[in-house]
């Protein structure tokens, strides 16, 4: 604990001047220095036996407030250890800092268009980049890892297998299901066969397989890429003269190309399978009259359409997931994050590629 003397204009600090005794010296010496203004004072710190930076505050802060180049306040007998520890943290005589000034609405205008300009850049040469190592990969197998082809494809396409269709058989379903009510008014049961065959391979089975591959595939591209760059493997790659697209990309671009349309087929199929399960169970229609029925009504552009689409949206949800992860900032958070980006951005860019695509085959 520190004392506090004063015997005529001289104040006497004794003890330790640490964090934990500040307050009561501070008020013992506010109330004297208040009733001593307007007089030269003297502080002798020989008593001080500590200090921390707390305590060289209080000296500042005393220097500052009572101190007048008429009315001084001179420290006096400044035991070395306590003026070393007063030089090191005092900031008496440092400037504050300005406070930094918001930016107005062109400068923030200007800012954003440039962040714009750069992002899309960026995405224009990542695009091309993975067009082209993925054209001489097909031709060119040196730089990549063997068997890397096969092994994405078993993550990419056999291992979405069961939800790809677990989904679309309760997706033909409940679509069946919701139909039939309207249907059975009419006496039209028969053509719950053409609503569910068109609505599976014109939509809903490339759709719902792009979902759920860009929730379950393309989140887990992002964060693999990301967690790469993080830990500076993608600069390793580099630095053994390996091509980082061509080595981690391309052989991901090759097996979500070839497994995404299969992975639609399955989905028509088993969609159109759940669509038959109701048919027969609650329209009451024949097994040989609803295949009958799809036959008729199914064209091969409607298949074409689909599968057209499944490999748009495989080139959406890998380019997402690539740009997402290659630009990650931020250590582990970031990897978070990109990954949450990119399922986001990829559900967003594949609906809005299902928007045009619809209009491009089907608009008169």
């Amino acid at each position: 604990m520190a004392s506090i003397i004063m015997q005529d204009d001289t104040i006497f600090i004794s003890g330790e001047l640490t964090l934990g005794a500040i307050r009561p010296v501070w008020e013992q010496l506010s109330r004297l220095l208040s009733s001593a203004r307007g007089r030269p004072l003297t502080i002798d710190c020989a008593g001080i036996t500590d200090i921390d930076s707390a305590g060289v505050a209080l000296l500042d802060e005393i220097s500052l407030r009572y101190g007048s180049s008429a009315k001084p306040i001179h420290f006096v007998q400044i035991p070395d250890s306590v003026r070393q520890a007063w030089e090191t943290f005092s900031t008496a005589g440092l400037s504050a800092e300005p406070p930094i000034s918001r930016a107005g609405f062109f400068e923030s205008l200007g800012d954003a268009m440039i962040r714009f300009k750069n992002n899309f850049m960026m995405l224009l040469y990542l695009i091309a980049d993975i067009f082209y190592w993925s054209a001489v990969g097909l031709v060119q197998r040196k730089g990549q890892r063997r068997g890397s082809f096969v092994q994405q494809s078993v993550v990419i396409g056999v291992n979405a297998l069961l939800i790809v269709g677990l989904i679309s058989f309760l997706i033909g379903l409940v679509l069946a299901l919701q139909s039939a009510a309207q249907l059975r008014q009419f006496g039209a049961n028969i053509f719950v066969a053409d609503l569910i065959g068109i609505a599976m391979l014109r939509e809903m089975g490339p759709i719902m397989t792009a979902i759920v591959v860009a929730g379950r595939s393309g989140s887990a591209i992002a964060s693999e890429i990301a967690t790469m760059v993080v830990t500076e493997e993608i600069d390793a790659l580099k630095t053994m003269s390996l091509n980082p697209i061509r080595y981690v990309v391309v052989p991901k671009f090759h097996g979500i190309t070839l497994t995404m349309p299969l992975l639609t087929i399955l989905s028509d199929l088993i969609g159109i399978l759940g669509g038959f399960v109701i048919g027969i169970t609650y329209l009451q229609l024949s097994a040989t009259a609803f295949f009958n029925e799809l036959v008729t009504v199914l064209f091969m552009k409607d298949l074409m359409t689909g599968l057209v689409k499944s490999i748009v949206f495989a080139w959406i949800i890998i380019i997402v997931a690539c740009y997402s992860g290659l630009r990650v900032t931020g250590g582990s958070e970031g990897v978070g994050k990109a990954t949450t980006a990119s399922v986001v951005a990829s559900i967003f860019f594949v609906i809005m590629a299902d928007s045009i695509l619809g209009l491009i085959f089907y608009f008169e």
